[in-house]
């Protein structure tokens, strides 16, 4: 009677997997076919007796739905770096972080070749006051190794209560050994838009990720901006945004193009096939523009520089940015938890593919910290930026032109210098090499347009 019921027991769980398999809307009576065709029944027999034999053997007992959450997390993360299972708990974080607000450490991180990486801290949060930087080696957080940890689990060990202290152990390039760090966890509120003068007539705006009200907060700031005569240009900063809400990118760029294509996707299936235009705005916005990009500009923010890029609304300058081209759709499941699976890749206007590319300046100009060069940091720039192509298993750039090369070689920029017009009591942030280059491009762009406006016909011969 007990056998009898350990196999009704796993012949249960293969049906319930059979049928999560098998449940995709119309499309039931095609994918049972195909299971026939590639042997899924046969291998959906060994995974039972897997299962089975990890119920009964296992040195302890083990609840049937860690065995099956596991399951599901191992075959979605062997697809690419961006496809993972999220458990209930996982899922309203993710929720959470799209809100704009949550308590933790402030720290955008991935995993590189398995290990937990820092790709950059996030500015005037405690991770940022305790000098971590971009490149910088997570491997224990508190006491516990880091090693074959996804980051969702990472995420959930370094966020918790306000005023509770989590300890991480990190290495950096040129360290001999590992050093602990101790950080007091607090609300980590994300503004995701900051803007300010940097001369009379020149507006720069800088964009940290995409949330819910990006778009609504970069209008407010722009109008702001273009009080008491208007902008003669604008540096818009999207250099080490990771991303975020597709809609919200698609509506920054809409901001700055009256007509024309924005980006387009492709998949397999056809509800995965999109495209996304601009619309005539209410409010032109019709200056000349620089778009700041480097390694750690990725995904919604590669969308918004290759729309602008190749529709030639704005000259993108910095470094060869990360190039995340997938879109990662978030399929809930009943028991309140959730897969995030690659469905489709990214498109620029022109057709290129942004995936394991990325999208490389008009003109390179590379990164010259503002502050001075330790000698560590002369040896080895420290702000090599992870590339999507550095991840294990991404997928291949499909693209027609292969890789993109860029006509104009960048040159060094020149020390930066505290900004000008700010604030009285208000300390503004100094001017790295990067933005000092596109505040003189937006500057010669002017001088140029009045040159060209007052002797047209010299111009021309």
């Amino acid at each position: 009677m007990k056998n009898l019921s350990r196999s009704f027991h796993l012949w249960s769980i293969i049906a319930v997997l059979l049928c999560i398999s098998l449940v995709v809307g119309s499309y039931q009576a095609r994918h049972v076919a195909s299971a026939k065709e590639n042997g899924t029944y046969e291998q959906l027999k060994t995974f039972g007796k897997v299962l089975d034999l990890v119920e009964r053997n296992y040195v302890e007992k083990v609840q049937p739905k860690k065995l099956i959450y596991g399951a599901i997390q191992g075959m979605l993360t062997s697809l690419d770096p961006h496809s993972s299972f999220m458990t209930p708990e996982d899922y309203k974080e993710l929720q959470v972080e799209t809100k704009g607000k949550f308590t933790g450490i402030g720290i955008e991180i991935s995993l590189r070749d398995g290990v937990l990486t820092v790709i950059s801290p996030i500015e005037g949060t405690p991770a940022y006051r305790a000098g971590l930087k971009a490149n910088d080696k997570i491997l224990k957080i508190n006491g516990e190794s880091t090693k074959n940890m996804t980051l969702i689990q990472a995420v959930r060990l370094l966020r918790g209560p306000k005023g509770t202290k989590v300890t991480i152990s990190i290495y950096r390039e040129g360290w001999t050994q590992l050093k602990d760090i101790t950080l007091t966890r607090d609300v980590i509120p994300i503004k995701s838009v900051h803007s300010r003068m940097l001369e009379k007539g020149y507006g720069y705006v800088r964009i940290s990720d995409f949330q819910d009200k990006t778009s609504s907060d970069m209008e407010d700031a722009l109008e702001k901006l273009e009080k008491g005569g208007g902008l003669k240009g604008l540096v818009l900063d999207l250099r080490n945004n990771p991303g975020g809400l597709l809609d919200q990118a698609v509506k920054v760029a809409d901001t700055f193009l009256e007509k024309g294509l924005i980006v387009y996707t492709k998949g397999r299936i056809k509800e995965q096939n999109m495209r996304f235009v601009a619309h005539p705005n209410r409010h032109h916005h019709n200056y000349p523009m620089v778009v700041l990009v480097n390694g750690g500009s990725a995904s919604a923010s590669e969308i918004v520089a290759g729309a602008l890029q190749d529709q030639k609304r704005a000259l993108i300058i910095g470094t060869q940015t990360f190039g995340k081209g997938s879109v990662q759709t978030i399929i809930p499941l009943e028991d309140g938890s959730a897969i995030r699976l690659t469905t489709a890749r990214y498109y620029t206007p022109s057709g290129r593919s942004i995936q394991a590319e990325g999208i490389t300046p008009d003109i390179v100009i590379p990164f010259i910290p503002p502050s001075k060069l330790s000698s560590i940091e002369k040896q080895e720039n420290p702000f090599h930026f992870l590339k999507e192509s550095d991840l294990l298993g991404h997928l291949p750039n499909k693209g027609p032109a292969g890789r993109n090369k860029s006509s104009l070689s960048g040159k060094k920029g020149t020390r930066p210098t505290p900004g000008p017009n700010a604030p009285k009591g208000v300390k503004t942030p100094p001017m790295d090499n990067q933005l000092q280059e596109a505040l003189r491009i937006l500057k010669a762009w002017n001088t140029f347009s009045q040159i060209i406006q007052a002797n047209p016909g010299e111009v021309t011969k």
